[in-house]
């Protein structure tokens, strides 16, 4: 039988490093149960680990140990180590995205994680909270950063991703500043077009 890719390591989401081991069995003990350590790790991400665009920090995060190590890190790279801690507790997770309106007419292309518990998916934002921005670990209902309005043209990317998107991954990749990509230098629709999900 197939090993779950919900469950896999890769280069990126490195659920097998030993630092995301280590923090990812503290949380563990920290909350008993799948949901309560599911809730410790997204709070973790979301608390401890800092926006980059939040506090102004050029520096290039992409693979869940570099965000592990540097605490910081844009939406897109929270969600690899999110995804990573989950994981490497035996908690299914993937990637998912969300296209939202920008300023200026255009759109940018926003990174969510979503877990696997109690039969379904359930989407987590771990990209922090800051005024105007509330995002929640909820079983009951996604409370995210923010909220999608079709009319704007903006919309909820259905398929729940193994791996993360390869044209964010190049978009990051491609930087030695992050904060460059403030301006019209991020993703505004996922490349990925076909995915395996799991029901």
């Amino acid at each position: 039988m197939p090993a779950d890719p919900y469950l896999a390591a890769d280069d990126v989401v490195q659920s097998d490093h030993p630092a995301v081991r280590a923090a990812a069995a503290r949380l563990r003990a920290e909350r008993p149960g799948d949901a309560g350590f599911a809730r410790a790790a997204y709070e973790f991400v979301r608390d401890e680990v800092h926006h980059s665009f939040d506090v102004d920090d050029p520096r290039v995060t992409v693979t869940a140990a570099e965000v592990l190590e540097h605490r910081v890190g844009l939406c897109y790279a929270k969600s690899h180590l999110l995804a990573a801690l989950l994981r490497a507790e035996g908690v299914p997770a993937g990637l998912c995205y969300q296209r939202l309106a920008t300023d200026d007419g255009g759109f940018v292309l926003h990174g969510l994680v979503a877990v696997h518990l109690e039969g379904r998916w359930h989407r987590q934002d771990p990209r922090g909270n800051k005024p105007g921005v509330d995002a929640q670990f909820s079983l009951d209902g996604p409370r995210l950063a923010f909220a999608v309005d079709p009319a704007a043209g903006e919309r909820d990317y259905e398929p729940v991703h193994a791996a993360p998107d390869p044209g964010v991954l190049a978009v990051l990749r491609a930087t030695d500043d992050v904060l460059t990509l403030r301006e019209a230098g991020l993703p505004a629709e996922p490349v990925q077009s076909v995915s395996r999900t799991r029901r």
